[in-house]
Formats: structure tokens, C-alpha cells, sequence
């Protein structure tokens, strides 16, 4: 770890934090948290989002272009966009993921809005190499967050499937060892009960996500087979609800291998939070019982 103990973490000039886990979990409100104190009053924290930069960076194109093909089978849009006279875009921000989420989009009827499943694959492909390069880049914009706007503490608000596109098992694993030598990397661990309300949640609210290809194609063939469904016939919403608590499963081994590479904190812990102050306090505690005791 890049910390040595909770002081030095505490006494350290250059705050480096990675936040990671199931999302519902606290990452992003402990991101606007740390990132709203004022620099006047000690804060300085630069919030670098993952999803953000993989919607407008990365995926940005994909997502304007999708808008403009449904742009396009309007008559007055057309004829607008024919002459360059609109501007269609994505309005992507911290807090609204929607454009992203719409592009994934759900496999199945496309009466309900599904996707050909080989058409979703491919999107699910564009945002695993999205995901790894942003996450990748968390490194650089560490650089020049100081560089340009001066703050020397960093938070990086990790994708909820960060754990579907590293290999925690690999000590060379080139995500995971860039990760390890530039943040201290913490894990947000749920307990039952919260993941029972985030399947609660998801069910009320269903939105796309991003699985490994291999889990993906073993529970499409077993939906299928277990409702009775083709492509055409499948419910894109029941199928990702269906999917969801099962991903949840298949997350937390992976959520804890990551783990072993950095610290471990509580959502009930994190639920205590009310200030930077007792977020750095938290870190140290958790530097601090992940430390080798001496007798």
C-alpha cells in the first residue's frame, strides 16, 4: 500500500483514495462530499469519475451517434440535421448516467425497447476497453489535477464493474498494479441486508450494466431455457432484474480479491460520514487494523 500506517496516511501532503464496490454503496457520496469542501477551509479533493469520463470520453461518440440515428427518422430533425442547423449531444454529468446506461441498453423484444443480443455484446465490448482505459487514466489526472487547478488530494469514484475487468488473482495484472502503486484502494463492503435493497432497488428501477462476457452468455442461455424465451420474445427489463441478483453473487469474491490489495471499509461505516475529517479518519482506522499486530 502507498500508506505505511493510519498517521502516515493522516500526516500525508498528497491524499490518494480509490473508492470501489457495488454501486448504491457510498462511492460517489463520499466523492461529492470530499470534493464540495473548500479549498479556503483545508479541503482540495479532485473527484475523478470513471463513469463520467468513460460517457464523455470515451463512449461520448457512440452515445451522440445513437441519438442522431433516432434524430434522423424525424422529418424536421433530418432536414435540421441535414443542414447542420442542430446540435444533438449528451448531457452526461456526476449524478446522470442516463445517456451511458441508455447506450448499453438491454438485450431481448425490441418492442420494449431490447437489443439484438449480438448488437448488446458488442456495446457490453465498447465499455470494458472504455472502462480500462479510464480507470487507467486515473493516474494522470492525478498529475494534473495539481497541475492545472492546484489540488493535491485525489478520489477516484470507481464503475460498480470495475471487478468485471481486472484479474485480482494476478500480481501483474496491468489495472490492478497501477492502481496499487499511485491510490490506496478501498473496498466499500455491503452486507446482506444491502444487497437485498439494491436488489430491491434495481427491481423498481432497472438500468443496464456491464458484465463479463462469459457470465453474460451463461445466464442469457439460462433465461431463456428457464422462461421458455427466444431473443425476440425475452423482456428486457425482467431479464436484467433476473440477471442482477446474480451478479451481485458473482461480484463479491471478486470485490473481495481487489480487496487484498488495499483496505476495507464498511457501507455502515461509511454511512457515519458527515465530513472530510471523519472520512480520514476512517482511512487510517482501516489502514491501521489491515496492519500486522506485534506482540
Amino acid at each position: 500500500m502507498i500508506y505505511s500506517s493510519g498517521q502516515d496516511y493522516l500526516s500525508a501532503s498528497h491524499k490518494r483514495i480509490m473508492l470501489f464496490g457495488m454501486s448504491g454503496l457510498g462511492k460517489t457520496y463520499l466523492s461529492n462530499m470530499l470534493r464540495d469542501e473548500p479549498l479556503s477551509k483545508g479541503g482540495g479533493w479532485f473527484h475523478y469519475s470513471v463513469d463520467y469520463r468513460i460517457g464523455t470520453h470515451y463512449m461520448g461518440e457512440f452515445i451522440a451517434d445513437m441519438f442522431k440515428r433516432e434524430a434522423m427518422k424525424v422529418p424536421l430533425l433530418r432536414e435540421l440535421m441535414m443542414t447542420d442547423s442542430v446540435f444533438i449531444a449528451s448531457n452526461i454529468t456526476f449524478n446522470n448516467l442516463a445517456p451511458l446506461s441508455t447506450y448499453l441498453g438491454k438485450p431481448g423484444d425490441p418492442a420494449k425497447g431490447g437489443l439484438p443480443f449480438a448488437e448488446y455484446m458488442k456495446r457490453q465490448d465498447q465499455h470494458r476497453e472504455a472502462e480500462v482505459a479510464a480507470t487507467l487514466d486515473s493516474a494522470r489526472f492525478i498529475a494534473r489535477a495539481e497541475d492545472i487547478y492546484g489540488y493535491r488530494n485525489f478520489v477516484c469514484d470507481t464503475s460498480g464493474s470495475i471487478c468485471e475487468v481486472v484479474n485480482p488473482h494476478d500480481a501483474h495484472d496491468p489495472v490492478m498494479t497501477q492502481l496499487a502503486s499511485t491510490l490506496l484502494m478501498v473496498w466499500i463492503r455491503g452486507s446482506d441486508a444491502h444487497t437485498a435493497e439494491l436488489v430491491r432497488r434495481f427491481d423498481r428501477a432497472p438500468k443496464p450494466m456491464y458484465y463479463q462476457p462469459a457470465f453474460l452468455h451463461e445466464m442469457w442461455e439460462e433465461y431463456r431455457s428457464a422462461f421458455g424465451k427466444t431473443e425476440e420474445t425475452c423482456d428486457p427489463d425482467h431479464f436484467v432484474r433476473w440477471t442482477y441478483a446474480r451478479a451481485l453473487a458473482h461480484r463479491q469474491p471478486r470485490y473481495a480479491a481487489m480487496a487484498k490489495w488495499g483496505v476495507t471499509v464498511t457501507a455502515e461505516e461509511v454511512a457515519e460520514v458527515r465530513s472530510p475529517g471523519d472520512f480520514d479518519a476512517l482511512i487510517a482506522r482501516a489502514i491501521d487494523r489491515r496492519l500486522p499486530v506485534h506482540i
